[in-house]
């Protein structure tokens, strides 16, 4: 390449380097709370769609009376308050029944150490 060529091409770069709007990314800094909201929100929203597809729950909604799409319809609206409350709410439900089977099965293992001696 001639060296007038590279002159002038090194002066256009410089020039159009100096001109032309330089735009550079920003990025900033989100805090652990923002993040971890949105994956426990999506989860949350899961956790209850799924409850919702169960069918003793289906059933449960026919009985009264209530189309289970419409449900799920109603919880697609909901905003990410209302799907944490609910979320929580059915997450505190018992899974088993109270307990009871817990309570019996305790007082059979002390019957049998009991009769045992």
């Amino acid at each position: 390449m001639k060296p007038a060529l590279s002159h002038l091409l090194c002066r256009f770069l410089a020039l159009a380097l100096m001109l032309l709007p330089y735009h550079g990314a920003q990025a900033g800094m989100i805090g652990t709370d923002l993040a971890a909201s949105t994956a426990s929100v999506q989860a949350d929203r899961t956790a209850i769609s799924s409850y919702l597809s169960r069918t003793q729950t289906v059933n449960e909604l026919r009985s009264l009376g209530l189309d289970p799409q419409a449900a799920q319809d109603r919880v697609a609206a909901m905003t990410d308050a209302e799907v944490s409350s609910l979320a929580g709410k059915i997450g505190a439900l018992p899974a088993g029944g109270d307990g009871l089977v817990l309570v019996l099965l305790v007082l059979l293992v002390v019957l049998l150490v009991v009769y045992r001696r």
